[in-house]
């Protein structure tokens, strides 16, 4: 682990302040410093990457979109469900793409190279398999699995294959988790003790109520193979639109929402899982049939990791709710500083402590006898001299995400660069899973009222 001089430093260095004013001394002198990181390069190459997309609801389309922003990447076909959704692709892509409800008849296709793979949750692990038995770079929209038993197998195909397999919660390639990570390596926080992470919202939509077309049914929308493995029901245009709502086809809050707090925690702390869960929650306003919570809190507990961080705590909370409008940040908080990211910036503040822990005020010194106290204050200025009764000067630093970028776009680009084989995959089968996995770990704490414990080197229940 690098110094914290030795990163500044480097840092200054990095990002180029004008000449002759270093920015370690302009931190020094101010205390207090906003600073727009610089947008990272980008591959220059063009070789072409033919995709096609399984799942074209919101994140289908979200991860169409950004891959064809990748030059060189061209779009084969989608694979989805409802009719309607075909027929968009159609429109926004171009009526050349090929269009199905059966999403093998992609991967038949010699000319697919990678497919992004976005569909309800309980359809992750077997269409993730099935790609990578078929030859195909896999996407896979998070959480990878939706049960913990699921996890195993994907690891394995993926090895097997030797395709790239990226698991798409963005944070693990966002230019503020990286500069998050430096700063916790360079020990700028000191021993990290707590997390704080949460996401609340205060919308419909955010709660998960999306909009249902008017021309659903069973004629354009093939309910039944939806359903998969789960128990039959009659057909139900709710279910398939609003699918997270339900935990026969979802993962409910910490599948959606925790699993993105902990892959970004991960990245930054090398961390690989806690050995503690304990989570809970409850339907506090979003009553419209749903069988999961809108809020839940979880606690998750970490041991300590030789060279990457002591025992720690986390705290996820997420609210749809939230009458104060909503947010998000992670808030890493250490023994002299915190490190805290939200949408746009990650922020440093550092508060180091003195080596003298000081009398008086608040303190049982006014309880001694008065010789006492005279004998106490001797002893205290022989042991504690007065350069060591001074915190050195609180400061904070502000990085900025650069102008207009976006995260998920740089994450999908590191996928493309991956398959071209100019990239390594961060967010490969193990890291998506120990991400994963403790997220749906608090589903089974809420559902059994009771902590769950879990291996994380190995990957199971304990």
């Amino acid at each position: 682990m690098e110094s914290r001089r030795t990163f500044l430093t480097r840092l200054g260095g990095l990002i180029g302040l004008m000449a002759g004013n270093s920015w370690l001394s302009a931190v020094a002198a101010s205390k207090v410093k906003t600073y727009a990181l610089p947008r990272p390069l980008v591959s220059a190459s063009a070789e072409r990457v033919r995709v096609a997309a399984i799942g074209m609801g919101i994140m289908g389309f979200q991860d169409t979109r950004s891959a064809l922003k990748v030059p060189g990447v061209e779009l084969v076909g989608v694979a989805d469900l409802y009719d309607g959704r075909l027929q968009r692709a159609r429109e926004i892509f171009g009526n050349h793409i090929y269009t199905t409800r059966h999403y093998q008849e992609l991967l038949n296709r010699n000319d697919v190279d990678a497919v992004l793979i976005a569909p309800a949750d309980l359809w992750h692990q077997t269409i993730t398999i099935d790609a990578l038995k078929a030859g195909k770079a896999v996407y896979c929209e998070k959480p990878m699995v939706q049960h913990l038993d699921q996890g195993a197998d994907v690891i394995v195909a993926a090895q097997q294959s030797g395709r790239p397999l990226q698991v798409g919660s963005q944070r693990v390639s966002s230019v503020l988790y990286e500069q998050a990570k430096k700063l916790y390596e360079a020990g700028e926080i000191g021993d990290l003790n707590l997390v704080e992470a949460r996401i609340d919202r205060h919308d419909a939509l955010g709660a998960w109520q999306y909009s249902i077309p008017p021309d659903a049914s069973p004629q354009t929308l093939d309910f039944d193979t939806f359903l998969k493995d789960t128990s039959k029901v009659p057909f139900d245009p709710v279910r398939f639109f609003r699918w997270r709502n339900y935990r026969a086809y979802g993962t409910g809050i910490p599948g959606d929402l925790f699993v993105h707090l902990l892959s970004g925690l991960h990245f930054i702390t090398g961390a690989i899982g806690p050995e503690r869960i304990y989570a809970t929650g409850m339907l506090s306003y979003w009553k419209d049939g749903r069988d999961v919570p809108d809020i839940m809190a979880a606690l998750l507990d970490y041991p300590a990791s030789t060279g990457r961080h002591p025992a720690f705590r986390v705290m996820l909370e997420v609210n749809f709710a939230d009458g104060s409008g909503g947010g998000s940040y992670t808030r890493l908080v250490g023994t002299e500083g915190v490190i805290e990211i939200g949408d746009h910036t990650c922020r440093l503040r550092r508060q180091p402590l003195p080596q003298a822990p000081g009398y008086g005020g608040w303190d049982s010194f006014d309880t001694f006898p008065e010789d006492v106290q005279k004998a106490f204050v001797a002893e205290y200025n022989r042991k504690y001299p007065p350069q060591t009764r001074i915190a050195p000067p609180a400061e904070e630093i502000v990085f900025t995400a650069p102008e207009g970028y976006d995260d998920h776009q740089a994450h999908m680009q590191r996928f493309i660069d991956a398959v071209r084989g100019e990239a390594s995959i961060i967010e490969d089968a193990t890291f998506g899973f120990r991400a994963a996995a403790p997220a749906l770990a608090c589903n089974l704490s809420y559902e059994q009222q009771k902590p769950i414990y879990w291996d994380a080197r190995q990957m199971k229940l304990r």
